[in-house]
Parts: structure tokens; sequence; C-alpha cells
């Protein structure tokens, strides 16, 4: 096998791509910093208790791990960023206020999320620490509907969640105890024929919203079916009340609601959120809810925030333009070097021809040249 492939699912970023994806990173952080978000840049590698404080058979199978040659401990290659930082809010912060934290950086999955999805997504996200109140959703969610417009992506709808409403039917029921990940795994599926299958063992109350939940799916009129057809729990009326609160502060036009769109159910506990753009059957960008990973860092902190990959979004966004450039001459006259440095400190982009050699760049366009006339160095527009 030739030395310069790469494993499946794994791939360079070449100029154009590389190009957009940092400079969507840097509009996205400098936004999240006009916010209040405070950048953290955690490690790549952690033990595994810590990067899975809670247990998670999906992370579990999606995560690289290793033994470490120092401690001899199991060891894992992050495969999501969301619980290094609450770590990093709970133990190494150690804060009692409100507190707005940022990331940015490369994940590592053992299979692909999708048909033609990278095993190495480049993750950025924000996450709000301290604060149990709807403020706080609506402001992650406020966050990544506007990244989404920085990236320039019209047409977002976001389908609204919340991880309360299953778990209040199941905890009403001791039967379904050891069996929530099959649940919600048909739930995810949407696989009613086996999700009806699977529930005759239950009572007829667990059974029938259980299958209800999937069919849950629509406008937000959804949410007043949901009070209708589900059980009189004062957690899912209050889980409803949230939705329905949620769902006016973005703005019902382009509000729909999942109540089986149950992804990270695992450690999310509240209202979950997840945006789609015309063209893409995946979500572009997840968030919610997730009071309780904190307690396995010795601190429980209400927390919410949301994550996306950049990836992902530079392919939805615009082929990037060439940069206007200058094309300079080899030579170090003093009158040429003073010429090419006032250039770059001003901004501009300025290409040194290396000598026997054409320039072809595929990121920059030459539409200005230097030259010498009559002992001066001077810039030429270049004609098309």
């Amino acid at each position: 096998m030739p030395n310069w492939l790469l494993p499946e699912n794994i791939a360079d970023v070449l100029p154009s791509e590389a190009r957009k994806i940092e400079e969507l990173r840097r509009v996205l952080l400098d936004n999240f910093r006009l916010f209040g978000y405070e950048l953290v840049m955690p490690p790549m590698l952690e033990y595994l208790d810590s990067l899975m404080p809670v247990p998670d058979h999906e992370m579990d199978l999606r995560m690289f791990k290793l033994v470490d040659q120092l401690s001899g401990r199991s060891m894992g290659l992050r495969a999501d960023m969301t619980t290094q930082v609450a770590r990093i809010d709970a133990h190494l912060l150690n804060r009692t206020s409100v507190t707005r934290l940022s990331y940015a950086g490369s994940v590592l999955h053992t299979r692909p999320s999708g048909l033609h999805a990278t095993r190495e997504p480049f993750q950025i996200g924000a996450e709000i620490y301290g604060h149990a109140g709807l403020e706080a959703d609506a402001e992650i969610q406020t966050l990544a509907l506007e990244s989404l417009r920085l990236a320039g992506l019209t047409a977002v709808r976001i389908d609204l969640c919340h991880a309360g409403i299953v778990r209040s039917i199941l905890r009403h029921d001791e039967k379904t105890r050891g069996l929530e990940s099959e649940i919600v795994a048909l739930l995810r599926a949407k696989d009613l024929p086996s999700l009806q299958q699977f529930t005759l063992q239950f009572s007829a109350e667990t059974s029938a919203a259980l299958l209800a939940l999937p069919t849950l799916y629509g406008d937000i009129s959804m949410i007043e079916q949901a009070r209708r057809v589900l059980p009189q729990h004062k957690e899912i009326a209050t889980a409803l009340d949230d939705l329905t609160s949620l769902a006016q502060q973005v703005g019902t036009s382009g509000v729909a609601i999942d109540l089986a769109d149950l992804s990270g159910y695992q450690y999310e506990s509240g209202a979950t959120f997840s945006l789609y753009v015309t063209g893409l059957p995946n979500a572009v960008a997840r968030g919610g809810r997730y009071d309780h990973v904190g307690e396995a860092f010795g601190r429980a902190r209400p927390a919410t925030g949301f994550s996306m990959d950049l990836r992902e979004l530079a392919r939805l966004t615009p082929v990037a333009t060439p940069k206007s450039a200058i094309r300079a001459p080899w030579g170090r006259e003093p009158a040429l070097v003073e010429l090419i440095q006032n250039l770059r400190h001003a901004g501009e982009i300025v290409i040194q021809t290396l000598p026997g050699h054409e320039s072809d760049q595929q990121e920059f366009d030459c539409d200005r040249l230097i030259v010498s006339e009559q002992g001066k160095f001077i810039i030429k527009t270049m004609r098309s």
C-alpha cells in the first residue's frame, strides 16, 4: 500500500477548504466573544473515565482507546469536547457565577457518522454553566442560529425536543429499567413496528406514550397534541411548557417539534435542539441542556450548550474566491524590501516569485505587479 494513502474517511484539508474552515473559525469565535464566551483548549487525550463521566454506549463505540505507557490506565482520544469543557468548569475554574466557555478543535471517531462524513470532525461550540433557567437555553439557541447566519446559511429550521419527556415516561414504569438504551434506539429510528413489539411487556400507559412519541413531529401545534396524548405527569407538563416558551422566543415560522429526536440522550437532561438547512439530511448543529454531567467531576452545575462541525459547515458555504494579491520580483534591493514590507504591514498579500519558477497559487489572484521603472519600484495593475 502506498505510504501516501490515508485511512478511510480521513482526509487532508487542501488550501481552499482550509481557508474557509479557518475563516469560519475566526468569525464564529470572535462572535462568541462578543456574547462573553471565554475560549478554552482541552487536550486531545484524556483518561476514559474523564471523557465518559456518564455511561454512554454510543460514545464508547465511537471513541479510539489506548493504554497510557506512563500510568497503565486506559485513555481515549476525544470524540466530543462537551464533557471536557464541563470538567474544566466543574473542577479547574470552580466558579460560583455564570460561566460562558467556547472551544474549537479536532475530534476523532472510530466510524463516520454518515455516508460521506469524516472521522475527524473539527468541532466548535459554546456552553453556559451556572444558570438553570430557560434564559440560558434561549441564548444558546440564538448563538447557534447566529453562527449559521454568519456562515451564510439561510432558511434554517430548528427542531426542538426535551429529554425529560421520555425520562418521565420510563421512570413511571419499573419494567423499563435496564432497557432505556434499546427503547431510545427504536425511538431515534422511528421504528414503530419494532417499538410496538418491544413495548408489549410494559404497561398500557407506557406503551401508548412511547408509541406516540415518534408521531409527535411537526409545527408548534404538536405541543398541544402532546399534552392530550401523553401521560399527565408534572415533569412532562413542565417540559412541554419549556418547549412552548423556547419556540416562541425563536419564532414559530422556523421551528419544528420532534419528541423522538433523542441524540445525546445519555447525558442530556432538558430541552434539546437540532439545526437543519436545505439540501442536507443531517443536522448541522446540535445542542441542549445537560445539568448532571458535572456531578462526575465533583460539582453539579446547570449546563447548556451546542456544537457543530466546521468541516461540514465549510462544505455548505460558497466556494471562496481567490484573494487579491501583488506579485513581486525576487530581489534584496533596499527599496524593494521596504516597499514589500510596507505593503504587507498595510494588509496586502505580496508574493515574491522565486528565480526560475512561475507563480501557481490556487488561493491568490495576482492582479497587480511590482516592477522597476526608471530606477524606482512601482505597482502596476495586471491586464486580464
